[in-house]
């Protein structure tokens, strides 16, 4: 099996220059915190209780039981035959990681010709937005009876899930009659919740209704993409022990010590010390691939999510060893690399121009995929393009944007994916979430929590006078009002 390559040449100083590029002694002066932060984490994922309390239980899901996994497979497979659409309710990784996913492993304008589907349902996703022109576009133009709906919500009290949901069912219910929930299937919380609380009394009047799957303690929505998207794997097609495959294949890579040997290690590494020491806070993912682009948005939420911080993480530990981790609130850090997905060829009309004549303050990580599924030659001529295939001149084009980069000393490094499938797409969400769980040792913040997001959440639940607020949270949004004068509004 070939496996994806990291290309790290770029990021160094004997191509970009020491101002802009590491060196080998920036790395050696570099070795003990990484050996330090190895260790650590190391003795995270190999302890059970600290994988769940701390949210590291996704080092181990491409490790499940071959059994439940079939289980979903076939239940995936099931649902595809007996529906012509399905509609997946989530936000954020509960979105991103099955967009992903559908974009990589699936043809282009895979909804819009049957041929492509070979025989499997549309997919549409929802419940990612509150714009209220899209559902109902979507509702609109699909059969009730012809539609079945997975709905993805640890709590099911995310905002812009929950009304998604409850649009939904109302329109199902007024399609199909009161057995509507039998169209219905939900991804959640194996105890706790509104979610789960809905699916244990809709099951009790109705054992086929609102059937369920785990979502699994300790992981995160950013990083549970191979937990909650299993479903999604099997409806369209994929074969998830070929992801999972792919997954452990790199879990078992980044399990090395060595940054030389450990490809998820070095991105990090390098690109930390690039961010800390050399004024690099931008960070640029460009797959030259459309079918990728989404995982560019996914990997965008992944780092922004994670590792953009107010506060460093304070560590402590009981007398058993086990670790509980907290906001350092006398040392305001507010790190974090921002990301910013594009893709090739599009991209270099545009972005391009900023990365190579701009500010020098990115990283550009390129995915550059060697064979294509398909390919498109050009027909003979004198044209300098003539007998060219499509295929030739994408990969061509990344060089020359490397080439560009390198030029003005803009450090960048490239991921090779021998063909985009589903085993080397495994190894590429692992990559990522092993490279920015890394990163966190390293900048020393929690990448397993986002406290910033709750912040809009609070702010909205107050306005909508939900129950339980406390008054402390009523009171910091009442001292802090956003100030609106007439004079600047034009």
């Amino acid at each position: 099996m070939h496996n994806i390559k990291f290309d790290f040449n770029n990021m160094l100083s004997f191509n970009v220059g020491e101002k802009h590029g590491v060196t080998t002694g920036e790395l050696q002066k570099l070795s003990k915190t990484i050996q330090v932060a190895h260790e650590h984490l190391k003795k995270l994922i190999d302890t059970p209780l600290d994988r769940i309390n701390l949210g590291l239980e996704w080092t181990k899901l491409p490790f499940q039981d071959k059994k439940d996994i079939q289980e979903i497979q076939s239940l995936g497979e099931q649902i595809a035959r007996d529906y012509k659409n399905i509609i997946f309710l989530g936000i954020g990784g509960s979105y991103l990681g099955l967009k992903a996913a559908q974009d990589a492993l699936c043809p282009p304008y895979y909804n819009e010709f049957s041929a492509l589907r070979k025989g499997n349902p549309k997919v549409y996703f929802e419940g990612n937005n509150l714009d209220p022109e899209t559902i109902s576009a979507l509702l609109l133009n699909l059969q009730p009876s012809e539609t079945f709906v997975v709905v993805i919500s640890k709590s099911g009290e995310t905002t812009e899930t929950k009304v998604a949901l409850e649009t939904v069912e109302r329109w199902l219910k007024q399609g199909v009659g009161d057995t509507y929930g039998q169209q219905i299937l939900a991804i959640t919380d194996t105890e706790s919740g509104t979610l789960r609380s809905k699916v244990n009394q809709a099951q009790a009047a109705d054992p086929l209704g609102y059937r369920s799957l785990p979502l699994l303690h300790g992981v995160g929505g950013r990083y549970s993409e191979l937990n909650m998207g299993l479903l999604h794997l099997a409806i369209i097609g994929v074969k998830i022990k070929e992801v999972f495959a792919g997954a452990r294949a790199m879990a078992q890579r980044c399990a090395a010590e060595s940054i030389y040997e450990n490809p998820a290690y070095m991105y990090a590494v390098l690109q930390t010390i690039l961010y800390k020491h050399k004024n690099k806070s931008i960070a640029i993912m460009m797959p030259f691939s459309e079918g990728l682009k989404a995982t560019a948005d996914w990997y965008a939420q992944l780092l922004a999510e994670s590792l953009g911080k107010k506060y460093a993480r304070d560590v402590s530990a009981d007398q058993q060893g086990l670790e509980t981790w907290s906001p350092n609130k006398n040392k305001i850090v507010n790190v974090g690399r921002t990301p910013v997905a594009c893709r090739g060829t599009n991209d270099l009309h545009s972005i391009q121009q900023n990365n190579v004549e701009g500010e020098n303050n990115k990283t550009v990580t390129f995915m550059r995929v060697e064979n294509f599924s398909s390919d498109v030659k050009l027909p003979p001529g004198d044209d300098l393009l003539a007998g060219r295939s499509y295929s030739e001149l994408i990969k061509l084009a990344q060089e020359a944007t490397e080439w560009a980069l390198v030029k003005e000393q803009r450090p960048n490094c490239t991921i090779i994916i021998p063909k985009v499938t589903p085993y080397t797409w495994g190894e590429l969400i692992f990559f990522f979430e092993m490279a920015t769980a890394f990163e966190g040792e390293l900048l020393n913040v929690n990448a397993f929590d986002q406290p910033g997001v709750e912040s809009y959440k609070n702010y909205m639940y107050y306005k909508l006078d939900k129950p339980g607020i406390s008054k402390d949270l009523a009171e910091e949004i009442e001292k802090h009002p956003v100030e609106k004068k007439t004079e600047f509004v034009l």
